[in-house]
């Protein structure tokens, strides 16, 4: 069985997240989707875990409580993308279905290219493009 990751972000309003992660082209898991958690499939492999605040409070220890966008940020979730046009295409979805631009696209070195977003409770969530040696794709700085 092939290495899984399941992102488990915490949520205050759950609809809310179901209809951004929904607008981004993921495919919702009703097995493992309840009133208090919705699981979302990016890839076989990648998985978001959208939890309402109460029910990932009850994971947690210490006196740990759930974290949303607001002040510091501990994680950036990178997500690769096919192409330049898919980043700049989930973002514009992001922003218009409850999320928010965070970094607007651009190219920070050759051969890359990416934004980032967050979800309507501020998770930031990097879009990237990376060419692939010898994919022959054409970037930006290459004018092709």
């Amino acid at each position: 069985m092939a290495r899984m990751i399941f992102v488990n972000l915490p949520t205050r309003n759950l609809a809310a997240a179901d209809a951004f992660y929904s607008a981004m082209g993921f495919e919702k898991n009703a097995s493992f989707s309840n009133d208090d958690a919705s699981s979302w499939m990016i890839s076989p492999e990648i998985w978001v875990m959208s939890l309402s605040e109460a029910y990932f409070g009850g994971f947690l220890r210490g006196g740990d409580a759930p974290a949303f966008g607001e002040g510091g940020k501990q994680m950036l979730n990178a997500l690769s993308c096919s192409s330049i046009g898919e980043v700049d295409e989930l973002t514009r979805t992001a922003a218009a279905h409850g999320g928010a631009v965070y970094r607007d696209p651009k190219s920070d070195f050759p051969g890359m290219y990416g934004s980032a977003v967050t979800d309507p409770d501020g998770h930031v969530w990097e879009l990237v493009w990376m060419e692939q040696p010898g994919d022959g794709t054409p970037t930006e700085e290459s004018g092709e």
